[in-house]
């Protein structure tokens, strides 16, 4: 067997033992686990926990309902007639699911021309900054992840408007969050890494 071949069959098995973030990591039910298999996801949380004062476990649910984790997830594709792809739901990218026009706004205020949405760092920081302006226009408590999630998700004039209550499917997800941040935060009061 020549030495390259054997090199590239190391290369591809050494590879394939890799995580990737752009994977979801393997138990989402668990915040200990997913912060044991992706250790910089702790800079990133308590990065923006400083930086805004929004807590851990309220981001990870956040994220975990957003994107489940995946860096560069997207919506699905749009078909006309079942068969034609005609783009995608929304421009929706990343950790963080954010829209073009939001985090253009984030970018120019706080983020940065070098800022990306499939970055936990970036991602995690524009959530901060984004809940943050919710608290400033809105009133709505950074504790409230109910409330913070439908704001989220309708954007911060929807949620003025009320637009969250002609759809049952939001509040039922938005308690979802909610349970979910719950969750997380006990497992997190008693994980190692997290501390």
């Amino acid at each position: 067997m020549s030495k390259i071949f054997r090199a590239c069959v190391l290369l591809l098995i050494l590879g394939s033992c890799g995580t990737r973030d752009s994977a979801a990591p393997r138990n989402l039910d668990n915040a200990c686990s997913i912060l044991t298999e992706r250790p910089h996801y702790v800079r990133a949380f308590k990065q923006a926990e400083r930086n805004f004062g929004v807590e851990t476990h309220v981001l990870m649910a956040i994220i975990y309902q957003e994107s489940k984790f995946i860096s560069d997830n997207r919506p699905p594709h749009v078909y006309a007639l079942g068969v034609i792809p005609t783009g995608r739901q929304s421009s929706a990218l990343g950790y963080s699911q954010a829209l073009d026009g939001t985090w253009e706004e984030y970018v120019d205020q706080r983020g940065g021309r070098g800022s990306n949405r499939t970055d936990i760092v970036d991602a995690t920081d524009f959530m901060g900054w984004y809940m943050t302006e919710t608290v400033r226009e809105n009133g709505i408590p950074l504790s409230d992840t109910y409330n913070q999630y439908l704001a989220y998700h309708d954007g911060r004039t929807g949620w003025r408007r009320g637009t969250y209550r002609s759809k049952p499917w939001l509040v039922r997800i938005a308690g979802e969050v909610r349970d979910r941040a719950v969750m997380y935060d006990a497992q997190l009061r008693s994980c190692r890494q997290f501390r």
